[in-house]
């Protein structure tokens, strides 16, 4: 199987030739669409949370016990950028592999 046959069964075609929409292969096209949504809606609560963190720690004024919490904070919103990140590599290898834009829309 091609990638060509890849991308037709998953993402289905028309006879004209424009795949996008048409009935077979929904989930594909709307897996497509809301993926770099997602991304990027996890990028921005991440950052919040980052901020949220550090603001935590700034105004902990010397108590251990918050001051603890702002780092374990902080030290979750990097777990989770490095789960965004490795998750966006991941996509763009499986594109390159089967050849079906996953991230691009068409």
């Amino acid at each position: 199987m091609t990638a060509a046959d890849v991308k037709s069964a998953f993402f289905g075609t028309n006879a004209i030739g424009d795949d996008r929409y048409t009935g077979t292969g929904g989930l594909g096209n709307i897996i497509s669409d809301v993926l770099p949504n997602a991304l990027v809606f996890s990028a921005f609560i991440l950052f919040l949370y980052l901020i949220f963190g550090g603001f935590i720690i700034i105004t902990a004024s010397g108590n251990a016990k918050k001051a603890d919490e702002g780092k374990q904070a902080v030290t979750n919103a990097i777990i989770g950028f490095i789960v965004i990140f490795t998750s966006y590599w991941i996509i763009q290898i499986i594109e390159i592999i089967t050849g079906i834009p996953i991230l691009k829309g068409s």
